[in-house]
């Protein structure tokens, strides 16, 4: 052993060396399907009008009262409602880390679906707490007796509910939400990350329970590079967790970029359109792929189960095409690939490769 190894192993977590690291897959010169992006790039006047502003921002000076604004702009894109606060993450990865921190007393535990969004698990071993998870049905349905049966048990400080799930893609019902939210002893977290494709939110949510957060991101609005999330909930809520915020954690860049999109959102929204139709059209040609079973989705990705996901997954990479293999995050996810919803052209060459590599 290395002198360095040894001090590492001194030094560090054992659990952390024990970790795999959150995995980003090479896509250099691939159809690029695998992470749930919006596939549109601005129209080039937008373009150009972004390039100018951004030019035009202070790059000496340390973020200060544009991120007010911002905030300020979000809560009116979110219709966020009376008495409730929001609060800027980088990402909503650092906010779901931040929530675990600050929930980090003796015997606290995180509870969740699985399959579901890996942070949830990751953020909630890095700060010590126990994370459980319970599977949903084999349709991926909330299990709601096995739910209600783990909150009682476990008392959890937060639940997390994905709205739609990821990588299911589908809501959850709305009865078994409120239930769990009603049993719930701490704080539930609605991340509605996938919101604009969706049919429903859980905006009402807030307004009847004071325990519920409710989790956005721009991401798949159409700035998955620029690293914005917010969490919105009652004020007084809120400005406990903003104590754990590092100062400045949104650059001046980032909050620019994302005033920008906030004002041009009626093209988001019409990029968001075009998504949406292009998931009901995929969804309808998988229908008739002979082997394959898709997934109902309110989201801008597809889960389908196929005979074999490993070579299908392989065969769709050779033929140019990136997709996710999720097999392996949970046993109800055998043969199961993630497919994001790309541009008609890139759709077009995803079924195509789908259908030469089962």
């Amino acid at each position: 052993m290395s002198l360095l190894a040894e001090r590492m192993a001194r030094v560090l977590r054992q659990d952390v060396q024990a970790m795999h690291a959150y995995a980003v897959q090479p896509s250099a010169g691939m159809v690029k399907l695998d992470t749930m992006e919006n596939p549109f790039a601005l129209p080039a006047p937008l373009r150009k009008a972004l390039g100018e502003r951004l030019g035009e921002v202070a790059l000496n000076r340390y973020p200060a009262e544009r991120s007010d604004v911002l905030r300020a702009a979000l809560a009116r894109h979110a219709r966020m409602p009376e008495g409730n606060e929001i609060m800027l993450g980088n990402g909503s990865d650092e906010l779901i880390s931040l929530l675990a921190l600050a929930c980090d007393v003796s015997g606290a535990t995180v509870l969740a679906p699985l399959p579901g969004f890996v942070m949830y698990a990751m953020a909630a071993q890095l700060q010590g707490l126990k994370f459980v998870g319970v599977p949903t049905t084999p349709d991926f349905e909330l299990d709601l007796p096995a739910m209600l049966a783990a909150v009682r048990e476990h008392r959890p400080a937060i639940v997390y509910l994905a709205y739609p799930n990821n990588p299911t893609a589908n809501l959850w019902d709305d009865a078994a939400i409120d239930a769990i939210i009603e049993a719930a002893p701490g704080l539930v977290v609605m991340d509605e990350a996938y919101q604009p494709f969706a049919a429903r939110d859980s905006l009402a949510r807030l307004q009847r329970h004071a325990h519920v957060l409710l989790m956005r991101t721009m991401s798949k609005f159409g700035l998955a590079g620029v690293r914005i999330g917010y969490l919105i909930g009652r004020r007084e809520l809120i400005a406990e967790l903003d104590k754990l915020r590092p100062p400045f954690n949104v650059s001046v860049l980032n909050c620019e970029a994302a005033l920008f999109a906030l004002e041009h959102a009626d093209e988001y929204a019409r990029q968001a359109a075009v998504i949406r139709s292009e998931r009901d059209r995929l969804q309808a040609l998988l229908q008739a792929l002979p082997g394959v079973k898709h997934y109902p989705s309110e989201a801008n990705m597809i889960l389908v189960r196929v005979p074999d996901a490993k070579r299908a997954f392989a065969g769709m990479k050779q033929r140019g095409v990136l997709v996710k293999n999720v097999e392996a995050l949970h046993p109800l996810l055998a043969n199961c690939l993630r497919l994001t919803v790309g541009t008609p052209e890139e759709n077009a060459l995803m079924i195509d490769a789908l259908k030469e590599s089962l």
